[in-house]
């Protein structure tokens, strides 16, 4: 197996591993493999994310807070 296959390899963790490293939940991991911030490589059935990504990870800041709420009918 060549050297490159072997280091991808070592740097694959599970979600739940993830999760601890980030002080978060699975689920959020979760979200950032299904929204495309973290990839993922599917191996034994398990969805792996690479260690080094979620090391590197960093949160994009928020936009303005949009109001949803809708202006009531005066009386």
């Amino acid at each position: 197996m060549p050297k490159k296959d072997v280091d991808e390899l070592a740097d694959l963790i599970t979600q739940v591993r993830a999760a601890e490293m980030r002080g978060v939940s699975r689920a959020a991991i979760n979200y950032l493999v299904k929204s495309g911030r973290l990839r993922v490589r599917e191996m034994f059935g398990r969805k792996l994310v690479y260690r080094s990504e979620v090391e590197s990870f960093m949160p994009q800041k928020r936009g303005p807070k949009v109001s949803t709420k809708k202006g009531r009918a005066k009386r």
